[in-house]
């Protein structure tokens, strides 16, 4: 997957302190506009994914976040309508939220993705080992090094 212009990194926390929601709703700006990348569109909104996840959640259904995307809007403007909707979640929900999500991938039920996914990459021997590691590397950026 090569870099795409005007796609967050998941690691990006800026909107509402919450790994991966501009992300995803970058993804589903470009998708609208039709400047999506064909490698993408298999993962969009799938309920095991990362939008799934994020959507499951904040309680709200990723169909309901695209529809209201596609009304317009800033990042913060859609950020409190999804809260209104769903869990606004405290700084405890988020810090669970964040941590979860960057690990995924690591000794869970995603590792045989992961490992697939760098297998198909020819990364098989890069100790890459999470989700956010893998679209790190697949757009060209190399991930954080992991905390100790």
């Amino acid at each position: 997957m090569p870099e795409v212009a005007g796609l967050r990194s998941p690691y990006d926390k800026t909107l509402a302190g919450l790994h991966h929601l501009g992300r995803m709703l970058d993804k589903m700006r470009l998708k609208l506009a039709g400047r999506l990348p064909e490698d993408y569109q298999r993962n969009y909104g799938l309920s095991v994914g990362l939008d799934g996840n994020l959507c499951g959640f904040l309680n709200v259904k990723f169909e309901e976040i695209e529809a209201r995307v596609a009304q317009g809007g800033t990042d913060e403007e859609i950020a409190e309508w999804i809260f209104a909707r769903g869990l606004r979640p405290n700084r405890t929900q988020a810090n669970v939220w964040n941590e979860f999500v960057r690990k995924l991938g690591w000794n869970d039920r995603v590792s045989g993705f992961v490992a697939k996914v760098k297998a198909e990459s020819g990364m098989s021997a890069h100790p890459a080992c999470t989700t956010f590691e893998l679209i790190e590397l697949g757009e060209g950026r190399e991930p954080p090094p992991m905390r100790t």
